[in-house]
C-alpha cells in the first residue's frame, strides 16, 4: 500500500512537472503584441514630460512608466525614417535618403526588401496599418497589403487636409488598398480604427499594430474643442498645433484603454516616437499654404525636420511594457534602423530574407538601461551632404561648393554651438572618410531620379520619364 502511494505521488508530481514545462512553454511561444505608433512632425520639446506647455496626460504616462530614450535618432525627414523603421536598414541603400515620395511620384520601397510586418506575419502576427504609410502608392506593389499588413486604414502619402482628407483636390484616404470616401477628423478617425482593430483582435494570436498618426503634420488644423483648451497661447498656429497634439494624445489613451479592456495591455510593447523633428524651415513645411510663424519646438536643440542638426533628426521616443521594461531616463545612442531587429528579437522572428541589416539589437539597452552597443550615428548621406557621429564627436559636411564642414561635441555641445573643425583636422578627416564609405555604398536617389527625369522631359523635350535613370547613367 505505502509502495502504492509513493508510487501515486511521484506521477503527481512528474505530471505536474509535465503541466508546467508546458504552461511555460505556452507562455514563452506567445510573443507579445507590438504597437509601433508615430508622429509626424512633432517638436522635440513639444510634449508634457519635456516640459511643454502642451497637455500630453498619455504619452507622460507611457515615458514615466517605460524607457524615455533621450538619444533616439531618426532620419531627417519622413519617408526615409518610415523606410528606415520598415526595412532595419539605411534609406541610403535602396534609393529612399533624399526628400519625400511626392503625390505626382511613381517610386516606392524597392520590393526587394523585406519589410517588418513581413518578418513578424511569418513569426505568426496579425499585421494592421492605420495611418498613414508614404512609402509608394502609385503601383499596387508598393501598397501596404503587397508589403505584409493584413488590413490598412488611412492616406498613403499623408499631407492631407484633416476633414476632406484630399491632397491637390485629390483625395488620399483609403481602406484596404481602396479609396475611401469618408468625412470626419483625420487624428480621431485613425484612433478609432486603431481601437476597431484592437476589438476584433483573435487574442490567441500576437498583433503588430502600426499607428502612423499625419498629426501634427501641416496644415494646422483642429476641432475648435481642442483649440479652446489653448486660450492662453497668443500665436494662432501655435495654439492649434497644441490642439492637434492634444487630439492625438486623447486617441493613444483610447487605444490603451482597448488594450486594457481586451486584457491585452500587459502582454503589449508600446513604442511612441516622431518620424523626425518639428519643422522649423518653411521649405519643409509641406505643399499646403501655412501662414505665420512655424509653432514646433525643438529645443534645447538646434534647427528641425530636413536639417542634419540635433534638431531634425533627435525625436521625441519611448518604449513602454509592463513588467519588462524597466521605468527611466535611457541616455545611449538608438538609431531609428535598430527597432526592425529589436523587435524581431522579442517577437522570436527570423531574419532570414531580409539585407544586411544596418540596425542592431538594443532591448537591453531600452529594457534595462545598459549601454549601448551603438557607437555611430548616421544622420543621413546624399549627394550634397553627409552627417555621421562617432562617440561623441559628430561631423556635417555640405558638399555643394562652396564645401560647409562642421564639426561638434555632442556630449559637451549638444546645441551644436561651437564648430570644432579647424581645431580637429584628424576627426574631420576621419569622419569624413565615413562619408565618402558611405556615399560609395549609396544607391543612386530615387527622388533625384524621378525629379530630374520629370524636368529633363517637362522642359528639354529628353524621352527621360520620371523614374528613368538613364539621364543619371550617361556618364556612368
Amino acid at each position: 500500500m505505502t509502495i502504492c502511494i509513493r508510487w501515486a505521488a511521484a506521477l503527481l508530481a512528474a505530471f505536474c512537472m509535465v503541466l508546467g514545462a508546458i504552461s511555460i512553454a505556452a507562455a514563452a511561444a506567445k510573443p507579445p503584441n507590438i504597437v509601433y505608433i508615430v508622429a509626424d512632425d512633432l517638436g522635440f520639446a513639444d510634449v508634457g514630460y519635456h516640459g511643454s506647455e502642451i497637455k500630453t496626460p498619455t504619452i507622460d504616462a507611457l515615458a514615466k512608466g517605460g524607457a524615455q530614450l533621450n538619444s533616439f535618432y531618426a532620419q531627417p525627414m519622413c519617408t526615409p525614417t518610415r523606410a528606415a523603421i520598415m526595412t532595419g536598414r539605411y534609406p541610403l541603400r535602396y534609393g529612399l535618403q533624399s526628400f519625400v515620395i511626392l503625390p505626382e511620384q511613381t517610386y516606392g520601397i524597392p520590393t526587394d526588401e523585406k519589410l517588418l510586418p513581413q518578418i513578424l506575419k511569418e513569426a505568426g502576427y496579425q499585421t494592421a496599418i492605420v495611418g498613414k504609410w508614404h512609402l509608394g502608392h502609385a503601383d499596387p506593389a508598393y501598397l501596404p497589403m503587397a508589403r505584409g499588413f493584413d488590413s490598412q486604414y488611412g492616406p498613403l502619402i499623408g499631407e492631407i487636409d484633416y476633414y476632406t482628407h484630399e491632397v491637390h483636390h485629390v483625395v488620399d484616404w483609403y481602406r484596404n488598398d481602396k479609396v475611401l470616401h469618408e468625412k470626419g477628423y483625420s487624428t480621431e478617425l485613425i484612433g478609432r480604427e486603431a481601437v476597431r482593430v484592437i476589438d476584433a483582435h483573435d487574442t490567441a494570436k500576437p498583433l503588430f499594430l502600426y499607428l502612423a498618426f499625419n498629426a501634427p503634420h501641416t496644415p494646422y488644423q483642429a476641432p475648435q474643442a481642442y483649440i479652446d483648451r489653448y486660450k492662453d497661447i497668443s500665436d494662432p498656429n501655435r495654439r492649434t498645433y497644441a490642439a492637434m497634439v492634444s487630439a492625438m494624445d486623447d486617441q493613444i489613451a483610447d487605444v490603451l484603454n482597448a488594450l486594457d479592456q481586451r486584457g491585452m495591455r500587459d502582454d503589449t510593447i508600446i513604442v511612441f516616437q516622431s518620424d523626425n523633428g518639428g519643422v522649423r524651415d518653411a521649405l519643409f513645411a509641406g505643399e499646403i499654404e501655412t501662414k505665420g510663424d512655424l509653432p514646433a519646438s525643438n529645443a534645447p536643440y538646434r534647427n528641425g525636420k530636413g536639417s542634419l542638426y540635433e534638431g531634425g533628426t533627435r525625436a521625441v521616443a519611448l518604449v513602454n511594457w509592463p513588467g519588462h521594461v524597466k521605468p527611466g531616463e535611457v541616455d545611449g545612442m538608438i538609431h531609428v534602423v535598430d527597432m526592425l531587429p529589436t523587435l524581431a528579437g522579442q517577437a522570436g522572428a527570423s531574419l532570414a530574407g531580409t539585407k544586411p541589416l544596418d540596425g542592431i539589437d538594443v532591448w537591453k539597452t531600452i529594457s534595462e538601461g545598459a549601454p549601448s552597443p551603438r557607437n555611430e550615428i548616421v544622420y543621413n548621406v546624399e549627394m550634397f551632404r553627409g552627417g555621421v557621429r562617432e562617440g561623441d564627436m559628430k561631423l556635417i559636411w555640405q558638399t555643394p561648393l562652396p564645401q560647409r564642414v562642421e564639426l561638434y561635441d555632442i556630449a559637451k555641445d549638444p546645441k551644436e554651438t561651437t564648430n570644432l573643425a579647424d581645431a580637429q583636422p584628424e576627426t574631420v578627416a576621419k569622419l569624413q572618410a565615413r562619408i565618402q564609405q558611405l556615399g560609395q555604398e549609396s544607391a543612386k536617389s530615387l527622388f533625384m531620379q524621378a525629379t530630374m527625369g520629370a524636368y529633363m522631359h517637362r522642359e528639354l523635350g529628353t524621352p527621360a520619364l520620371p523614374n528613368d535613370p538613364a539621364f543619371f547613367e550617361q556618364g556612368d
